[in-house]
């Protein structure tokens, strides 16, 4: 604080507030005690034993030091009361003091600030006063540290404690384990707030989970995410657990677990769907789950309950068609490894690069072969890079090269990569943790699907033979995930019924019908049994005041009568409202079409599809949500952070995403409403 802070504090302070019954300080302007300058006051009898500048501790700055019937004390400046002063009481509890005095908070001004205000649209500068608060500071370290995933010890590193002190000296940096306590804390409060939004949601929550065992700890953690579509109709998603599951991890154990995590939250009887990966351990699970769960709790009788990582299977499927590739692709992958062994060749490779005018900025990349993509990269990079090859061999001629690819070899790569970039831009789209709805990636599988069928009839044997093991194991997977993707896209008002009869003609040919009929019977069925959910809810109101009629007019058929007329009635509004959609014309293919947005809107004409849509496009086609979590996992749980406890680790994980969501719902909502003020002023304008 600057000199003239110093003298507006203590000439703004009376006189009497800073006095006591017992001091001996001479009532005088010149020798009055200021804030910034401790005192030290000695009966006159007395001998002084203390050296005020001794007082190091800045809690003196707000306290008198006087001796007092042979014993030090410590009055307070703003409300005279007199506390241990000697060396042994220490100053911890004139900081505890400090911080519950009343007084202290009408005369300390130094706890107001003068902050630049620049947010005026004028761009002049105004000055406000802020005030600092201890807990909302703590809370808000809390927040930095599980969201920018620092440790738990940047507390005691001397230059953060310093820097925080520069900024703010009354802040009281807490100990470590003072913010894990905090971290706990804010754990419980927002396991409590998901937990009511989970309970006040109107639409089912749709579960993605998988296992991931932690490097430096030898442990493995369980991740469980919810995905619901809110009562804004914004579809979100939620970290509900990262539990340590000691082994073995067998079906019982993952049923178990998971079993008890939906009966903590309560969404047992909420359930739409879990995405797992494909193992048969994960197929155990869902069995186990679906006779724990009750099958008359769930959507159809549990027929979506599983739905199996779409990603995944795209996994398996060009694994098992690069299986049978073999030595096509040999000699590309040994000049891979050559000419990027050592910084001596890539130097050499640069230099044929630059004469040929080849730019370098892609290196080369060896693939590893049980993940398939790293595959395509490889052969993709070193296509582009086709002619350098060559040239390193006429210009440096080295003789330990020996596996030049040859024109045929070339040819065959290029027909390999046109053939997996289809599933790499696929694979990429199923990678994003902001996922999107079922229907968007219906559209992908069925292309696929039409591709093998084509790539089957290639002249190259070796190709034909790749497409045909890709096709096998398509099939195996084909009819597990079309049932919802089929639904989701027949709820899409751009393709409805009609993009099923264009693609499954080329899949199915003369069963087409008969395949595109099941999926439409399958969108009947949840019609049907939403309506008589969302029927019973209004049927003790309904039939509330016709029992009393019944009671005065024994003997007649009324009851009986209003009961008939209201089944055929609700039978009839959802016949025709399936029909009446389907009937309608499919609305034109826009680039940023919304379809929760379009629901929400149209939904009205439709409740029953309306509350079908909302839970079917909350459901994840992949597990990648479950995934991301543990790219956070090992961050936290770094070579440094080994030691932490799992419930801690848990703590961090699920309140990093909680705490994204709520910066993503206050962006949203702040995009909505520059959007609302934007369409305002254009109407004032007109």
């Amino acid at each position: 604080m600057s000199n003239l802070e110093e003298n507006s504090v203590s000439s703004t302070i009376p006189t009497h507030e800073l006095s006591t019954e017992e001091s001996v300080i001479p009532n005088s302007e010149d020798t009055q005690p200021s804030l910034s300058q401790p005192n030290v006051v000695v009966d006159d009898n007395k001998s002084s034993e203390y050296n005020p500048s001794r007082l190091k501790s800045s809690v003196w700055e707000h306290f008198t030091k006087e001796k007092i019937n042979n014993e030090w004390k410590a009055i307070c400046k703003h409300c005279n009361r007199k506390l241990g002063g000697d060396s042994k009481n220490g100053t911890k509890h004139l900081h505890v003091h400090l911080g519950r005095c009343n007084k202290r908070g009408q005369l300390d001004i130094r706890q107001q600030v003068l902050v630049a205000n620049q947010k005026k649209s004028d761009g002049k500068l105004t000055l406000k006063a802020s005030s600092f608060n201890q807990d909302e500071a703590r809370v808000d370290l809390a927040k930095m540290i599980i969201r920018h995933e620092y440790p738990l010890s940047i507390v005691d590193h001397e230059l953060f404690r310093k820097y925080c002190h520069t900024l703010q000296p009354l802040f009281d940096m807490p100990s470590r384990n003072t913010i894990k306590k905090d971290i706990l804390d804010m754990y419980e409060n927002g396991k409590v707030k998901t937990m009511l939004e989970l309970e006040a949601n109107e639409g089912r929550v749709a579960i993605t989970t998988d296992m991931w065992t932690s490097d430096h700890q030898n442990r493995g953690y369980m991740a469980v995410t919810a995905h619901y579509v809110d009562n804004s109709w914004t579809l979100q998603k939620r970290i509900i657990r990262f539990e340590y599951v000691p082994t073995p991890h067998t079906g019982d154990v993952i049923a178990t677990r998971l079993m008890k995590c939906f009966l903590d939250w309560n969404i047992d009887r909420k359930l739409m769907s879990i995405t797992v990966d494909n193992c048969s351990v994960n197929d155990a699970v869902v069995e186990l789950l679906l006779d724990r769960l009750g099958r008359d709790t769930l959507v159809v009788d549990g027929t979506l309950f599983h739905m199996r990582c779409c990603a995944h299977i795209l996994n398996l499927i060009v694994k098992d068609g690069l299986s049978v590739i073999g030595d096509g692709i040999e000699r590309i992958r040994h000049s891979v490894i050559f000419w990027n062994g050592t910084p001596k060749r890539w130097e050499k490779f640069e230099e044929a690069a630059r004469q040929l005018r080849i730019s370098t900025t892609k290196k080369l990349c060896t693939d590893v072969k049980t993940r398939w993509n790293s595959t395509f990269l490889m052969l993709q990079t070193a296509l582009s890079y086709k002619d350098v090859f060559l040239r390193c061999v006429q210009l440096h001629g080295d003789p330990l090269y020996k596996h030049l690819p040859t024109e045929d070899d070339w040819t065959f790569a290029t027909k390999i990569c046109e053939k997996l970039n289809l599933f790499y831009e696929m694979t990429e789209d199923f990678s994003g943790t902001n996922y999107s709805t079922a229907n968007l990636y219906f559209p992908h599988i069925c292309s696929i699907r039409v591709a093998l069928n084509e790539w089957v009839q290639d002249s190259n044997a070796t190709i034909s033979s790749m497409a045909r093991r890709m096709l096998d194991k398509f099939e195996k997977y084909w009819s597990v995930v079309n049932g919802i993707m089929g639904v989701a896209t027949l709820l899409d008002p751009r393709y409805k019924t009609d993009f099923l009869e264009c693609y499954f003609e080329d899949i199915y040919g003369p069963d087409a019908g008969y395949e595109l009929e099941k999926i439409v019977q399958l969108c009947r069925d949840l019609v049907k049994e939403y309506e008589a959910k969302m029927s019973s809810g209004s049927e003790p109101q309904v039939f509330s005041t016709t029992s009393h009629t019944v009671v005065a007019n024994k003997g007649n058929f009324k009851k009986y009568d209003t009961f008939i007329s209201t089944k055929k009635k609700r039978k009839s509004q959802v016949l025709s409202q399936l029909d009446r959609y389907l009937d309608d014309d499919v609305i034109p293919r826009t680039p940023n079409f919304d379809i929760l947005n379009w629901w929400k809107t149209i939904g009205p004409q439709f409740p029953i599809l309306q509350a079908i849509a909302r839970d079917i496009y909350a459901i994840p086609v992949s597990t990648i949500a479950s995934e991301s979590s543990f790219s956070t996992g090992g961050r936290l749980v770094n070579p440094q952070r080994n030691r932490l406890h799992p419930s801690t680790v848990e703590a961090l994980a699920c309140c990093q995403s909680w705490l994204i969501a709520e910066e993503e719902s206050i962006s949203n909502e702040t995009s909505s409403n520059h959007e609302d003020d934007e369409i305002d002023a254009s109407s004032n304008i007109e």
